[in-house]
């Protein structure tokens, strides 16, 4: 019987790959120069007009924050009390997809308390005072408020990337359609403020990058700690009993 062929080096690394791959398209996209480009559809030198429309602010962006917290709570408590396809993870699975989404919304926290980038609304260009300054001329203030970027909302559906890693492995399907769900959220809600002149198109993609990036790494993590925890769990052989 012939040997089963190995695994090409793609195969092997594919992850690694296709993060690699959407970092070069993200820093593409920035060296392009498209935020403007993008944002002036929506803005004006009066502002963004529909920065204060009710559907994106208490739907879209409150309402959606809430959906977000809500079902990382869920997450957690499965971990415990699992529901529907989620049983068919290990407690250590599904503790992986709860810890990668808190992971991936702290990175992008800190993140954006570290940046000096303000928001499209903040400048000139659009009716504020800020000038536009890349986000990578670090240190270089641009006269807003900053904090901008990555983009904080899109991370209520990016966040969530790291399951598709515990999912994929016992239940493939529910996997895909997770990536595919966390995926066009969190597009969506980066879309929305787009056109609110809350963020340009590269926050969001950094955003997504980011949340990949940290689901990924928490799986990596995962794997080479797993065989460690199960040793520790496993049962000792008995000693032997002592002879009368």
């Amino acid at each position: 019987m012939s040997a089963t062929p190995a695994p090409s080096l793609f195969r092997r690394h594919a992850f690694l790959f296709w993060t690699l791959g959407a970092l070069a398209c993200v820093l593409a996209w920035d060296a392009g120069g498209q935020d403007l480009a993008w944002a002036q559809p929506f803005g004006s030198a009066q502002g963004f007009p529909m920065r204060d429309q009710w559907f994106f602010v208490q739907v879209m962006h409150e309402g959606a924050r809430r959906l977000g917290w809500l079902l990382v709570l869920l997450l957690t408590l499965s971990v415990w009390w699992p529901l529907g396809f989620l049983r068919r993870l290990d407690a250590g699975e599904r503790a992986q997809m709860a810890v990668s989404a808190l992971l991936s919304l702290a990175v992008v926290s800190i993140g954006k308390n570290l940046s000096a980038t303000s928001c499209p609304w903040d400048l000139a260009q659009f009716g504020g005072v800020a000038r536009h300054v890349s986000h990578w001329a670090l240190g270089v203030l641009d006269g807003g408020s900053g904090r901008c970027f990555p983009a904080g909302h899109a991370s209520a559906g990016f966040a969530f990337l790291g399951g598709y890693f515990a999912l994929r492995r016992k239940a493939p399907g529910a996997a895909r359609w997770w990536l595919a769900g966390a995926l066009v959220a969190g597009l969506v809600l980066g879309g929305v403020q787009q056109v609110r002149g809350a963020h340009f198109m590269s926050h969001t993609l950094w955003t997504g990058w980011l949340c990949w990036t940290t689901g990924w790494l928490c799986d990596v993590a995962a794997r080479a700690l797993r065989p460690r925890f199960a040793n520790l769990n496993a049962p000792s052989a008995e000693a032997p009993h002592a002879s009368t």
